[in-house]
C-alpha cells in the first residue's frame, strides 16, 4: 500500500479540480450569460412598461408635446444605458434617444411586429438588420384609450451584459477558491489522520507476518484508527504471551516426563546388570510402579486439559444431586482421611438439592480440590465442604487447615504446572495441572471460582454451579 492509496486521493483531487474548471468553462454560458441576459432584459421590460403605463399615453392625449417626450426618453436611454424608440402602431418613429455608439433610429421599423418575441419578454440578434451586432430588444405597448396606439422599444447590446457575467463569474471563481482551499484541508486531514495510522497499522500487521511481535503500533487517536491499533497491539501481547507459555510448557511437559523416565530407566539398568541385587529388586520396583502412575497422572490431566482447550467444549448437560455428589467423592478420599486422621465434615444446606452441570466434571473439581486439601492438611485436621443457595445458584466451599498459599503465590496457582515452594516438599506425585483442570471446568460451565488462603492458616475454594430448573 506505500504510497498507492495517498496517490490514488491526490489523482482523484486533481482530477475533480480538473473537472470544476472544465465545467465552469463549459457551462458558463448556460449558468451564467442566459441568466444575467434574462435579468438585464427583464429591468428593462419592467422599465419600458412602467413608463409606457404612466407617461406615454399623455402624448396621444396631447397633454405632453414633442419636447416633454423627448426629455423623458433622453431620462430613460440615460437610467438604462439604452436606445430607446418611441414608434407607432405600424413602427413609424415618433421620437427616439440613444447613447453615441449606438445607430441612429431609422424613419420607419421594417416589418415591424410588436409580437414577434412570442412567449418571451426579449429578443435577441440584430433588429431586422438594424444593429452591427446583437442587442436585446423589449416592446412594451403604450395605451391608447384601450388599445396600443404606439409601442416603446428599447435596445441594448448583448456585450453589454459582460459586466455583469464577469461579476458573476468572480464570485463563482472565489467560491471555487474556497472549494479548492477546503477540499486539501480535507486532504491533508485524510493524510494525517487516516493515511498515516493506516499506514503505521499495515508497518505493524507486515512486522507481525515477519515474526516481530514486539513492534508496537503508536497510534493513540480516540476513533476507529486508535482502537483498530489498540486492538492490534493487543493481539500482538496475546501472541507473544501464548508463544513464551508454549514455550514453557513444551518446558514443563519435557522436564515432567523426563524425570521420571530417567529414573525408570536407570533403575531398570541397574537391575538388568546386577548393579541391585535382586533381594533389593521389589523395593526398586515400587519406586518405578511409582513413577510409572505420575506418568499416567501426568498424561491423563494434558488429555483433559487438551479437551478444554478446543474451541467446541461439549458438556453433559444434567440434573443430579449435589449433595449425593459430595458424599461419593467424599468417600473415595477414606482410606487417605483414616491414613493421616484427617476429618471431612458436610455442612450441607438441605438433603437433596439438585444442580444443572456435567456430572463427570463437577466430579473431577470436587476430587481435584479434595485432593489437595488433604494432600497439604496437617495430620488431625479437618476438611469442611459446605454448600449454600442464593437465588438460582448454588455454592459450594471446600476448606481446609492446611499450609496455605503465600499471597504473592494466589494469581499464579491457576497456570499450569504452577506449583508454590511450599507444595514442593508435600507433594511429590502431583502434576502441577489439578487447579488448572478445576478452574476449565467451572469457566466451561459459565461460573467462577475464587480462593482465599492464608499462609499457614488454610485455604478455602468456592464456585457456583445453576440449580437445575423446576421439573
Amino acid at each position: 500500500m506505500k504510497s498507492t492509496l495517498h496517490l490514488k486521493f491526490l489523482i482523484v483531487y486533481i482530477i475533480f479540480g480538473f473537472l470544476c474548471l472544465f465545467t465552469t468553462a463549459i457551462l458558463t454560458p448556460e449558468l451564467i450569460t442566459a441568466p444575467a441576459r434574462d435579468y438585464v432584459a427583464s429591468g428593462m421590460f419592467q422599465e419600458a412598461s412602467l413608463m409606457s403605463g404612466d407617461y406615454f399615453p399623455l402624448y396621444f392625449s396631447e397633454k405632453i408635446d414633442a419636447g416633454d417626450l423627448h426629455l423623458q426618453l433622453n431620462a430613460m436611454q440615460t437610467q438604462l444605458d439604452a436606445a430607446v424608440w418611441f414608434v407607432d402602431r405600424d413602427g413609424t418613429l415618433i421620437a427616439s434617444s440613444r447613447p453615441e455608439n449606438y445607430p441612429a433610429a431609422p424613419a420607419s421599423v421594417p416589418d415591424f411586429d410588436p409580437v414577434e418575441a412570442g412567449g418571451s419578454k426579449y429578443l435577441l440578434g440584430d433588429y431586422h438588420q438594424l444593429f452591427s451586432h446583437d442587442v436585446i430588444t423589449v416592446i412594451a405597448p403604450v395605451l391608447s384609450g384601450y388599445t396600443p396606439g404606439g409601442y416603446l422599444v428599447l435596445h441594448k447590446y448583448a456585450s453589454d451584459v459582460g459586466g455583469l457575467t464577469h461579476l458573476f463569474l468572480r464570485g463563482i471563481s472565489i467560491i471555487l477558491v474556497l472549494v479548492f482551499f477546503f477540499s486539501f484541508l480535507i486532504l491533508l486531514a485524510f493524510h494525517f489522520f487516516v493515511y498515516r495510522p493506516l499506514r503505521k497499522i499495515t508497518e505493524a500487521a507486515t512486522q507481525y507476518a515477519t515474526g516481530n511481535l514486539e513492534h508496537e503500533i503508536l497510534v493513540t487517536s480516540q476513533d476507529e484508527m486508535g482502537y483498530l491499533s489498540a486492538s492490534l497491539n493487543y493481539m500482538s501481547s496475546r501472541l507473544r504471551d501464548a508463544g513464551d507459555y508454549q514455550k514453557q510448557f513444551v518446558a514443563n511437559v519435557s522436564h515432567d516426563f523426563r524425570s521420571p523416565l530417567t529414573s525408570i530407566r536407570g533403575y531398570v539398568t541397574a537391575m538388568a546388570d546386577g548393579t541391585i541385587p535382586p533381594e533389593l529388586h521389589e523395593k526398586y520396583l515400587n519406586i518405578i510402579l511409582f513413577e510409572t502412575e505420575r506418568l499416567t497422572d501426568l498424561t491423563n490431566d494434558l488429555l483433559i486439559l487438551n479437551e478444554y482447550d478446543t474451541k467446541n467444549r461439549i458438556l453433559n448437560w444434567e440434573a443430579f444431586d449435589i449433595h449425593q455428589c459430595i458424599k461419593e467423592v467424599s468417600a473415595s478420599f477414606e482410606g487417605t482421611c483414616t491414613r493421616k486422621k484427617i476429618s471431612i465434615e458436610l455442612l450441607l444446606a438441605t438433603k437433596c438439592l439438585l444442580v444443572y452441570a456435567d456430572k463427570r466434571k463437577i466430579q473431577q473439581v470436587l476430587y481435584n480440590l479434595l485432593d489437595n486439601a488433604t494432600k497439604f492438611s496437617d495430620d488431625n485436621s479437618s476438611v469442611v465442604i459446605e454448600t449454600t443457595e442464593r437465588g438460582d445458584k448454588v455454592y459450594l466451599s471446600v476448606k481446609d487447615d492446611g499450609i496455605g498459599i503465600p499471597r504473592n503465590a494466589l494469581n499464579k496457582i491457576w497456570d499450569r504446572f504452577y506449583k508454590t515452594d511450599l507444595s514442593r516438599g508435600k507433594n511429590k506425585k502431583g502434576t502441577g495441572l489439578g487447579l488448572s483442570i478445576v478452574k476449565e471446568a467451572i469457566q466451561a460451565h459459565g461460573e467462577n471460582i475464587h480462593v482465599v488462603s492464608t499462609e499457614g492458616v488454610g485455604t478455602e475454594f468456592t464456585f457456583s454451579l445453576p440449580k437445575a430448573p423446576a421439573s
